[in-house]
């Protein structure tokens, strides 16, 4: 038999049978191994789930199963590798409209039950939804409920000024699961077709790369310039891929940035437009951040939608958006969509094809969409509470996000771009020789390394830097701008850097 683990796995003593002889696999029976699976499957990694988070859940068990007795330095886990807004420990409070609405499109006879409950645009809005879904118990159509993709081209055609068409709108389980789509059907020549990716990156996108046999085509941001993105850079990285053999057929911008932040500026966009035009790239346009803006007045977001449509470009552009980030942060619906433009209609079709085969996106996850894009509007009942909620959730994101960048920077070894957008920073960290001699001693990346102590002394998990990429040399680490009590949060960040620094100097 194989070393390797198998995932043969005897039940619980509890619910095991009694039997007269030991339980045996037949001697004709190979047993199923890691290794006998896909070997793509052995390749990906996702770093914001991956060692760190596992150890923080392990301790997060500890502190609950033992009390006083954990014997841990920390009392509770903050789990900053991740933007989930809504978990345990971050507490953002979710948007009354949603979850109200929510709440009777799972059992509409509550209206009836606690009128008094519901503002009247609520009620009128889940009858409405109703009419249009029936139960959310049914699956609805496969591309989305018609009436919900309606009202997401509306939204679109609003922020932009141009014409959306519904039926190039696909409804989806978060925006993850689009993205994923995309980059399957890109993916025509296993090894040889290669998706451009910005680094530091989401994780997502190499680990769908590996899932797909796909290859990775990294362009490095300009952390000097505030993580802006090079044309030069990415015309470099297209051709050491040509050169390679790899047929860049994609490129991927994260607009705004993860985990970086950065906002686009309208020139560079259409120098990427035509750059697509030049090397008859699809442009995948990751925008799920587009209303985490913390300086709007100086740092605006453009569409890449608006772009293309100004500058009446003919290129294949995916857009996508989420209910898991803005203000909303209703990751665990898994809602979202993408807008395809400029594809042909034998492609529409294909992806059809595709997204039938899962049937259809959650109900839920579409019924929060359909709030994302239509809130309440001004003089209707719910609006000044969505307001009031909307508003403090921005705000404490930005004051959040400024403070933590300013008392980071402060600390020597570091630097920290003070981002505009998104929910999170990416600080720079300068590491002692002995730090980085102990890592390679313990077989983990310098910032992987940092990261781990980090958590084993203050009980926060952020994602090393190394999970994204990052140039030769360099050590980063994401954390997340979502936790409340930010003084006493970076306090520890501050108080560990100083004292690991001391450690190996």
């Amino acid at each position: 038999m194989s070393k390797t683990t198998s995932l043969f796995v005897s039940p619980p003593a509890v619910l095991r049978p009694r039997l007269s002889r030991p339980l045996r696999l037949p001697s004709s029976m190979r047993p199923l191994t890691v290794d006998s699976l896909n070997p793509a499957i052995r390749n990906v990694q996702y770093a914001v789930r991956g060692e760190l988070a596992i150890k923080a859940e392990e301790y997060r068990v500890r502190l609950q199963e033992n009390g006083a007795d954990h014997g841990l330095p920390f009392d509770r886990v903050i789990s900053s590798n991740i933007g989930n807004p809504q978990q345990k420990g971050l507490d953002q409070p979710p948007v009354t409209f949603v979850r109200q609405v929510a709440a009777l499109m799972e059992w509409p006879e509550l209206a009836n039950l606690a009128p008094q409950v519901f503002p009247k645009d609520v009620i009128a809005r889940a009858k409405e939804l109703h009419n249009e879904t029936g139960s959310i118990g049914a699956y609805s159509h496969s591309q989305g409920v018609p009436f919900i993709r309606k009202n997401v081209a509306k939204f679109i055609s609003d922020r932009d000024g141009y014409p959306s068409n519904p039926n190039h709108i696909f409804l989806t389980t978060g925006a993850s699961a689009g993205v994923s789509l995309l980059i399957s059907m890109l993916i025509s020549k296993p090894n040889k077709s290669g998706i451009l990716i910005p680094i530091p990156q989401y994780p997502l996108y190499t680990a769908t790369l590996a899932q797909y046999s796909g290859a990775a085509i990294p362009y490095h941001l300009d952390e000097s310039a505030e993580w802006s993105t090079s044309i030069d850079e990415i015309k470099a990285a297209i051709d050491k891929a040509l050169r390679d053999g790899i047929e860049p057929r994609a490129l991927v911008i994260i607009n705004p940035g993860n985990p970086t932040g950065a906002l686009l500026s309208q020139e560079t966009q259409a120098a990427i437009v035509a750059l697509c035009e030049e090397h008859s790239l699809v442009l995948l346009a990751d925008e799920v951040y587009q209303s985490n803006l913390h300086r709007p007045a100086t740092h605006p977001f453009t569409s890449f939608k608006k772009v293309v449509r100004d500058l009446n470009s003919p290129i294949p552009l995916i857009s996508f958006h989420s209910i898991s980030k803005g203000v909303s942060g209703e990751c665990g619906r898994r809602g979202g969509y993408f807008e395809c433009t400029n594809l042909s209609d034998d492609v529409i079709a294909t992806i059809y094809k595709m997204v039938s085969v899962s049937l259809c996106p959650p109900l839920q996850g579409q019924i929060g969409v359909d709030c994302l894009v239509r809130p309440p509007k001004q003089g209707e009942e719910s609006y000044p509470l969505w307001k009031e909620e909307t508003d403090k959730t921005h705000k404490a994101l930005a004051e959040r996000t400024q403070i933590m960048a300013e008392r980071l920077n402060k600390l020597p070894g570091v630097s920290c771009v003070d981002s505009p957008s998104a929910l999170y920073l990416y600080p720079r960290i300068e590491l002692p020789e002995k730090a980085i001699a102990a890592a390679k001693a313990a077989g983990k990346e310098p910032d992987a390394f940092y990261a781990l102590a980090l958590l084993d002394a203050t009980g926060i998990c952020v994602v090393p830097g190394s999970g994204f990429g990052q140039k030769e040399g360099e050590h980063h680490y994401r954390l997340t701008c979502l936790c409340p009590g930010v003084d006493q949060y970076v306090g520890k960040l501050e108080k560990f850097h100083l004292e690991f620094t001391r450690k190996y100097s």
